[in-house]
């Protein structure tokens, strides 16, 4: 396919769960000390923005993964990287995922551009950057690659383009994907997180959604259907996959993007590996490895960086300048 580029996974690291796995319980990112800031939403909620400023005129905003934040060893992994090659750094905690609960019923999800495009906003209105990039991890990913390519006319004359690494942008068949029986243990753990944050606020969603004692949620599309749906505008599970997927905004995206994802990656059906040929834009690249997990791409480097973060920093110099 197009774009296949030499990542050689280290030897202990060459399946797909142990690199998927492995970063998130042992990798520690040290150097990365954010400066939180809070900025009201025009619907009376808040987003968490976390920053790393060392003066320089370029700016990259991350955006996390599914039940991430700016702790996410990815997070921090990326702002460490792209700090030390001359850009700051402001990380977008979605609601409800900065450690403390949002005060709306409804949370994040795949598709909510318009709080991206609202933490763009703030995070340019001190008038100090001259170039804007985006950088987004699985959901993440997803959500930059729609922000980019649909029609809108809010995108900042300082925006140079944006990189999606492991973008489920197919959100059904990724959906598929993780119920299936080899990644059952990534569905529990993300259906922990989210349950608890229904519970959190079951006065608040009760009000919209009426009495949770029947709702059972045994996978992420269940939840989907249950919650995020309803609670964002969406007629079903499946309306929301369909209206919030990023694949369908590739051929209309107008600045240059990379997308990189792994073959072997757990998360991702077939779906996800849009070649040249399919979306025939030629400001979109795609760079697909054999191995590499879900944002993952370890490797051994002398300052610590993964390799999804070297690609990174190489191509925000492309663009950035």
């Amino acid at each position: 396919m197009p774009g296949q580029q030499n990542y050689i996974a280290p030897y202990l690291m060459r399946t797909a769960h142990l690199q998927t796995i492995y970063p998130t319980l042992f990798r520690r990112v040290n150097g990365v000390i954010w400066q939180r800031q809070r900025i009201d939403t025009p619907d009376g909620d808040f987003i968490d923005l976390d920053w790393l400023v060392r003066g320089n005129r370029r700016l990259l905003l991350l955006c996390h993964g599914l039940e991430g934040s700016s702790d996410t060893h990815y997070m921090k992994g990326m702002a460490r990287a792209c700090a030390s090659a001359g850009w700051d750094v402001v990380a977008f905690n979605y609601r409800g995922c900065s450690g403390e609960a949002n005060r709306l019923a409804k949370n994040y999800h795949s598709g909510s551009t318009d709080d991206l495009a609202w933490a763009i906003k703030h995070s340019l209105a001190t008038q100090r950057y001259q170039k804007l990039a985006l950088t987004g991890f699985s959901l993440g990913g997803n959500l930059v690659l729609k922000y980019l390519g649909e029609d809108r006319d809010d995108r900042p004359a300082e925006l140079c383009g944006g990189m999606a690494i492991s973008p489920p942008c197919d959100l059904s068949a990724c959906s598929d994907q993780l119920g299936q029986p080899q990644n059952r243990i990534y569905q529990i753990r993300f259906l922990k997180t989210l349950l608890a944050k229904v519970a959190a606020k079951k006065d608040l969603i009760e009000i919209e959604l009426g009495s949770l004692t029947a709702k059972r949620c045994r996978s992420i599309r269940e939840f989907d259907q249950a919650f995020v749906a309803p609670l964002n505008g969406f007629a079903s599970a499946e309306d929301y996959y369909r209206r919030a997927s990023a694949r369908q905004f590739l051929p209309t995206i107008s600045h240059p993007t990379l997308v990189l994802s792994s073959f072997d990656d757990p998360f991702l059906a077939e779906s996800c590996y849009p070649s040249d040929r399919d979306i025939n834009n030629p400001v979109v690249r795609f760079l697909y490895t054999q191995r590499g997990g879900h944002v993952s791409f370890i490797q051994r480097h002398p300052q610590g960086w993964y390799w999804g973060e070297q690609q990174t920093v190489e191509f925000l110099e492309s663009i950035g300048t």
